[in-house]
């Protein structure tokens, strides 16, 4: 009996650090404009207003007969040239999950669009802890807005349009608080 429980405890243990490591926060570029020269989106101010982490993921929606999502090197971010990318997306919605800490760079390589602002530098954190004060499962959120899955209209007054990336966060975060509270329930066991 004491071999079972240790094997469902290890389980449970692999299973917290795996959905601790594994769910990270989903960012839509440019939030409600998406992935696009229209309008006036600033993609340098959409990252700078994020922190990213690895195992986050990067959200790209866009019209694919108008754009296109090159990964690129520094230089050739620099210089716009979507020519020799790293990676090139093109169905319209394309999902990059953030995999190592340090700058992602990706442009448009349609051309004219990457010089008139159609490029995001991303900057990624290494993951951040389930235990850090930022996501611990007690914590409450400041505001209405921070429980949000959806993105306030870009109009909305008072700073940045919040991503759904918290959502996530929360989620795991309930979810590891609910697998140990099962093991210790079941084992008597905290750990």
């Amino acid at each position: 009996m004491a071999s079972t429980k240790t094997t469902i405890l290890a389980f449970l243990l692999t299973m917290l650090a795996l959905l601790g490591l594994s769910l990270g926060a989903v960012h839509k570029v440019g939030d409600s404009s998406g992935w696009t020269i229209m309008g006036d989106t600033d993609y340098t101010n959409w990252a700078s207003a994020r922190t990213f982490h690895v195992g986050d993921s990067l959200l790209f929606e866009y019209n694919s007969e108008f754009h296109d999502v090159v990964e690129v090197s520094h230089d050739d971010f620099q210089s716009c040239k979507g020519t020799s990318g790293i990676a090139t997306y093109a169905s319209g919605s394309d999902t990059i999950t953030l995999e190592r800490p340090g700058h992602y760079y990706f442009l448009c390589g349609v051309p004219g669009h990457c010089q008139i602002g159609q490029r995001v530098d991303i900057l990624v954190q290494p993951a951040s802890s389930i235990n850090s004060p930022s996501t611990s499962p007690c914590a409450l959120p400041s505001s209405p807005a921070a429980t949000a899955t959806e993105n306030p209209p870009s109009s909305a007054p008072g700073g940045p349009a919040q991503s759904g990336a918290l959502s996530l966060i929360s989620f795991s975060s309930n979810l590891s608080l609910a697998l140990s509270l099962v093991a210790i329930y079941v084992f008597g066991v905290a750990f």
